[in-house]
């Protein structure tokens, strides 16, 4: 006896929307192969009836996004972004039954705690692949294959935005402002560059990935966030004198946590940082993305691939939407929110870091000395320094040992008071090997 074909409903018909469609179209016989039972485009939500889309059948479109969720499907597949009504739509589909496929970071970050407790209660899948790092497979190796071990620590460049422009500022030599245009003029930043430039982005794809990673609940609120409008051709040259390069990196890592339970925490931030050139991750290119995940039993692994873009984003949705037809197909279900580890998400200000300080300063005897008593102070070890000088003035250059964030941030604020420092004109974390 032949089964009837799963039915699908794309909410949203964009970039990504349209290389859905198109997949779904163009391989449907493979898809049927691989799930057992036909996929079938069942409708499609959009804004405009009006506006062109090519390859996309019209009379699959509707403006009606409630009525189709809620209508004679199987599986929801949301690709419009943002917090509503994405997720009005998807908790409105999977009370009644359906499962669900999600592109959407910023709802996961900030909400995901209602998503994953609707797909407990109401005994669905969702499942959100394509969230981070576009075609890269990351969040099921860490949602299954690595369920078995301890991971450690997950970094890496997880927007392919800032990502090209500060290899342009390394590479070229250009400054902030041309790079960011020529990013813009390639389509790889938006008209409003902000999400990306200042983090947000990165921030939501870090709290994913840190849930995933540590089986703790963490939200956008949780990630320390920082973007790159200010770093500067000093920085870059800086970087360059150490065989360093500048990168915007997600952090998420266990660290120990004294007064907490179990000693231990989870760190998660976004910020730019300096890596050795000898690090994989300073070699990442252009737009691309890649991810070091480091666990206990498999050791280190990288994952490295085209983080956005239409096609790519859609390969994962489109695995996503294989893996739910096979689990309605076989009456399973996916994974299920894991937080059973409820780790405390700890503040920037404990965590263990490391410091790269540019001072211009007067250029006399006892300067160094007074420095190093600032750095003292609170704590804070120096790995090395560097001096040059400039007529009356010189700039010093101190790399930390590491050291609490917060320590190190007291200390740049001693420093600010000193009437010998005329700037702090740099201070950026170093991430690599001391």
């Amino acid at each position: 006896m032949t089964r009837p074909p799963l039915k699908i409903a794309l909410l949203g018909c964009g970039v990504v929307g349209t290389e859905v469609v198109r997949l779904l179209r163009e391989q449907a016989d493979d898809l049927t192969a691989r799930v057992g039972v036909p996929l079938e485009l069942a409708g499609i939500a959009v804004r405009r009836l009006d506006k062109r889309r090519e390859g996309v059948p019209a009379e699959l479109l509707t403006t009606d996004a409630m009525d189709l969720v809620t209508g004679d499907v199987d599986i929801v597949v949301e690709v419009i972004g943002g917090l509503e009504p994405a997720r009005g739509l998807l908790l409105a589909a999977m009370k009644t039954g359906k499962s669900v496929v999600t592109a959407n970071k910023a709802l996961l970050a900030e909400d995901g705690a209602t998503l994953f407790g609707a797909a407990r209660e109401y005994g669905t899948d969702i499942y959100y692949e394509a969230s981070v790092a576009g075609a890269i497979p990351l969040l099921r190796p860490l949602r299954e294959s690595l369920v078995g071990d301890h991971v450690q620590r997950v970094m890496g460049i997880v927007n392919g935005t800032t990502n090209y422009i500060l290899d342009q500022m390394d590479s070229s030599g250009a400054g902030f402002s041309e790079a960011l245009g020529e990013a813009q003029a390639l389509g790889y930043a938006e008209a409003d560059p902000t999400a990306d430039i200042e983090g947000f982005d990165a921030a939501a794809k870090a709290a994913i990935l840190a849930q995933l990673a540590f089986h703790t609940r963490v939200t956008a609120a949780g990630v320390h966030r920082e973007g790159i409008a200010d770093v500067t051709a000093a920085d870059i040259a800086s970087a360059k004198a150490m065989n360093c390069v500048v990168k915007l990196l997600a952090i998420c890592e266990r660290v120990p946590s004294e007064g907490h339970r179990g000693g231990r925490g989870v760190s998660v931030r976004v910020h730019p940082v300096m890596i050795p050139r000898t690090h994989p991750l300073a070699s990442v290119r252009e737009a691309y993305n890649a991810v070091f995940v480091e666990a206990e039993s498999a050791g280190s692994l990288m994952f490295y691939g085209a983080g956005a873009g239409g096609a790519p984003t859609a390969s994962a949705v489109l695995g996503d939407i294989v893996a739910v037809a096979r689990n309605r197909v076989n009456g399973t279900r996916g994974p299920a929110e894991s937080t059973y580890a409820d780790l405390p998400v700890l503040p920037m200000a404990d965590t263990i870091t490391r410091y790269h300080v540019a001072l211009d300063v007067a250029d006399r005897s006892g300067v160094l000395a007074r420095v190093a008593d600032a750095f003292a102070e609170n704590d804070v070890s120096i790995q090395a320094v560097r001096q040059e000088g400039h007529g009356r003035e010189a700039q010093l250059v101190i790399v930390t040992h590491r050291a609490p964030d917060g320590a190190l941030s007291a200390t740049i604020e001693g420093l600010r008071e000193l009437e010998i420092v005329r700037e702090v004109a740099s201070v950026m974390r170093v991430e690599g090997d001391e």
